[in-house]
């Protein structure tokens, strides 16, 4: 983090406050009423700056100084600025700087103390409260909460406690984070809204289902329709290579590959040659393939389950004595 990218004026005597144009580039534009004080510049002066279109007025006492839209960059400065010294990306915003989730045109959002006087200013910005900012918080710049609480916070704040668990999921299986981390960040600051549900996904994740997708396949599929449950991410060996697939069904006497395209890195070069010569394998192999993305999954779960059953039975599963479970949606006929 540059050396005054976070200073107030009380922080910084004026023999060593950077330039008026070094602070500016350091601040994308963006100063707060208290920085533009320290730098000689009077109320009228401000307002004049302001009603002439040089200069815009984004948040309670922060100010943009240039007229037009606010880059990225900008605006997240000014969230922050606006949030005080120890403000802190968080939720969908520090997601997206930390590479989870795609940039979106949503409100900024960030983190403050709990004693802290600012509130959401929406559209542009929505104010979380936290009790734990040392905990949570990394000098990262822009400053953001860390991964794991960021994927804890996100959970939190899904509508349903069903998709929290999606949520951990999904995002714990993308990216980076150790699972143990995340683990470790669920105990030292457990949830009190959707506890039972994240610590299921953490579990889920533990287990070996390592995307939303596979969840909704066990669920919505395997289980619902009293199907075996597969193996998950086994290995095969390829050109002297280890490669993993989604789902197989081995165990139960089928020779049965089930992959679940949920990823986006499916769409490489790369990741589209390995799954070549994996087809190539299984069918040198004489293993019989299905394959389901999450659109089949979550819309026509009774289809792929009736698709998947043929195929055990085909090749080999005895369904006698397998679990009788009847399926909401197929008695319902859609």
């Amino acid at each position: 983090m540059p050396l005054h990218s976070r200073w107030s004026a009380e922080q910084i005597p004026p023999a060593n406050r950077p330039s008026w144009q070094v602070l500016l580039d350091e601040q994308h534009g963006i100063v707060s009423l208290e920085q533009l004080r320290s730098y000689g510049h009077t109320p009228d002066a401000i307002v004049a700056n302001v009603e002439a279109g040089r200069w815009q007025h984004v948040f309670p006492r922060v100010y943009a100084t240039f007229s037009g839209e606010l880059a990225r960059p900008a605006l997240l400065h000014a969230a922050l600025r606006y949030g005080g010294r120890n403000a802190v990306l968080s939720h969908h915003t520090a997601a997206e700087e930390w590479g989870m989730l795609p940039i979106a045109d949503r409100p900024v959002e960030i983190t403050v103390p709990y004693t802290s006087s600012a509130i959401s200013q929406l559209p542009m910005l929505i104010v979380h409260r936290s009790r734990a900012m040392p905990y949570i918080a990394v000098e990262t710049t822009p400053p953001r909460t860390r991964t794991t609480d960021t994927i804890l916070d996100l959970a939190v704040s899904q509508p349903t406690p069903r998709k929290a668990m999606m949520l951990i999921v999904d995002l714990v299986s993308r990216s980076s984070v150790p699972l143990r981390s995340m683990l470790g960040c669920f105990l030292l600051r457990p949830p009190f809204r959707y506890r039972p549900a994240i610590r299921q996904g953490l579990a889920l994740v533990g287990n070996g289902l390592m995307s939303a997708l596979e969840v909704e396949y066990q669920e919505q599929v395997e289980d619902q329709h009293g199907l075996p449950r597969g193996s998950r991410q086994t290995p095969f060996e390829v050109d002297g290579k280890t490669l993993w697939e989604d789902v197989t069904y081995d165990e139960h006497g089928a020779a049965v590959t089930v992959r679940l395209d949920g990823r986006a890195s499916h769409a490489t070069a790369g990741i589209a040659f390995r799954d070549r010569r994996r087809d190539n394998a299984a069918e040198l192999a004489g293993r019989a393939r299905l394959v389901y993305g999450w659109h089949d999954v979550q819309s026509s779960p009774c289809g792929v389950a009736e698709e998947v059953r043929r195929v055990l039975v085909r090749e080999g599963w005895d369904p006698t004595g397998s679990r009788v479970v009847t399926c909401r949606r197929c008695s319902e006929g859609s």
